[in-house]
């Protein structure tokens, strides 16, 4: 573990030269060599190392001009203050930089002031980085530390400006301690690269934890934060180092209050699985009054559809019986129009061969009329097709034979589709072509290693996004067919409960995300190819 700990610090040295060496590839090509020497820190008041600390300001003195760049993200104190400490002067350039400290000291406690990069020379802009002023309001200076990296448990790139925090496990501690108190120490891998070290520790058992701190207070907030941590306490002094999966929780149940944006249609905003939800009017409705309940399509909302009423306002009840949690809501009625049936498809004017025509509708479909729907090609030669009505995702997918090089038109007649309060479409006429088999190339994708089933290979671009992806329950050959040509990312995903999708974790439950794994490489996928690639997963 102490070769581990060396080779880690070493890499982090590497490259942390490699990318000065390559901010001093920057500027301008006259005026004599570049100024590639940091500003160098010649006296503090008081010292650095100063034990029995009692002073409220710190001066720090440099060789040349100074200023201050980002002191707000890349100032570090550990263990943190309740009250920022104020840094000045944040003007112009000056050789020395002053902290004012605003809160209490703990007694006997060994503080860390990390800069992080943020003290830069005037003219080039070079940082001193890292640079730490330490003090201790005892009579000795902690020593001990820890170090390790983060990575994100979805995407291929963790955040920057991770908080990586140590609690010391006492009599006061709980798996509640993150959300409300303040940890011992405190580090963040700023934003270059994914390591961290937490220095001027004491011994102790610890817990670890990381947090993308939003709300920069030092404290995980469910909703907003994305956090890694580890099962097992840490013993301080320890040679390992540790590696911290980041996820942003699933969160926990809530109702939002409901709005009504139409006079058929109210939204019922939530948080947590819809399918624990249940909607029930405490307002008596006429016979002649319907309602409908839809999942929305992309947000995580509710939609309730209700048939025309002169109530002036609606009670609800909003409950979810697995958390034992009822509200009760007023929806005041509002002299709005109503939400029309509008009818929208899946694809444009180019169908891949892997595509689904789909009608996507904005309003409950209830019937539909195959009879009054025609599918042609080349405008003239009527194809058959089949059909399934998705009344969970409000469409209509429809099945029918591809050919290359081929138009193809949907002729849908008045009254082919129904929805929810007898509104009926209008003529409509959707037109798409298909290309060549060789404007297309083929993946076949192999994965092996330390893999597990069910396993979901997908393809991506660089934002995550997914172009195609396959699930597999054992294993398989994975066959992409019909890619565009360009340049794709695969990523496969262990998923351990089977249910097709990606799951986080959970801090509380002590649930780790399930694992993800990238190629490291983009594939370049080409025209009129076939291409077979092997991705074997380590452990």
């Amino acid at each position: 573990m102490q070769y581990l700990k060396k080779l880690l610090s070493l890499s982090f040295l590497l490259l942390m030269v490699f990318a000065l060496w390559q901010c001093a590839k920057r500027g301008n090509p006259s005026g004599g060599p570049k100024d590639l020497t940091p500003p160098q820190l010649i006296r503090t008041e008081p010292e650095n190392f100063t034990t029995e600390f009692k002073a409220e300001k710190i001066r720090l003195y440099f060789d040349e001009l100074i200023k201050l760049e980002d002191v707000q993200n890349q100032l570090i104190v550990s263990p943190p203050l309740k009250y920022p400490p104020e840094i000045r002067p944040l003007g112009g350039a000056n050789k020395y930089i002053e902290v004012i400290i605003k809160d209490t000291l703990q007694e006997n406690t060994t503080y860390t002031l990390n800069f992080g990069q943020s003290i830069v020379d005037n003219n080039e802009g070079n940082p001193n980085s890292f640079l730490s002023y330490v003090f201790s309001t005892g009579t000795y200076i902690d020593s001990l530390s820890l170090s390790g990296a983060v990575k994100d448990a979805f995407n291929r790139r963790a955040d920057q400006f991770v908080s990586v925090m140590l609690y010391e496990i006492d009599t006061a501690y709980t798996d509640s301690t993150i959300y409300k108190t303040v940890p011992n120490y405190i580090t963040n891998t700023l934003d270059s690269l994914p390591f961290f070290e937490l220095q001027n520790l004491k011994a102790g058992k610890y817990a670890l934890v990381a947090i993308k701190d939003a709300n920069k207070n030092n404290m995980f907030n469910q909703r907003q934060d994305k956090i890694g941590f580890l099962y097992d306490t840490i013993t301080v002094p320890t040679d390992s180092v540790y590696l911290l999966n980041m996820f942003l929780e699933e969160p926990d149940y809530s109702a939002s209050v409901p709005s009504y944006v139409a006079k058929n249609h109210i939204l019922f905003g939530y948080q947590g699985d819809h399918r624990d939800i249940k909607i029930e009017s405490l307002t008596e409705f006429a016979d002649s009054v319907q309602t409908l309940i839809l999942k929305d399509r992309e947000k995580d909302t509710l939609d309730f559809w209700i048939t025309p009423t002169d109530l002036d306002s609606i009670i609800f009840t909003v409950s979810n019986e697995k958390m034992q949690k009822v509200d009760t809501f007023t929806v005041k009625t509002r002299k709005l129009p109503l939400d029309s049936l509008k009818l929208s498809t899946s694809i444009g004017r180019q169908f891949n061969f892997e595509d689904t025509f789909s009608i996507l509708a904005s309003t409950p479909i209830v019937a539909l009329d195959s009879n009054q729907i025609a599918l042609f090609i080349s405008d003239s030669i009527s194809s058959p097709f089949t059909y399934s009505l998705d009344s969970i995702k409000n469409k209509v997918d429809f099945d029918f034979a591809l050919e290359p090089n081929q138009s193809y038109s949907f002729e849908i007649m008045p009254g082919a589709i129904t929805d929810f309060f007898g509104i009926q479409n209008d003529t409509l006429n959707y037109r798409f072509s298909t290309g060549s088999y060789a404007d297309f190339g083929n993946l076949r994708l192999n994965v092996g290693g330390a893999v597990r089933y069910p396993m979901i290979a997908q393809l991506t671009n660089d934002r995550g996004e997914i172009f195609r992806e396959l699930f597999a329950e054992q294993p398989k050959t994975f066959e992409f067919k019909n890619l565009d040509p360009g340049e794709y990312n695969i990523r496969v995903i262990f998923d351990d409960n089977g249910n097709g999708k990606w799951d986080t974790g959970s801090y509380l439950k002590k649930i780790q995300p399930e694992k993800v794994s990238y190629y490291p490489d983009a594939i370049d996928v080409r025209a009129n190819w076939e291409l077979e690639q092997t991705f074997i997963i380590s452990n």
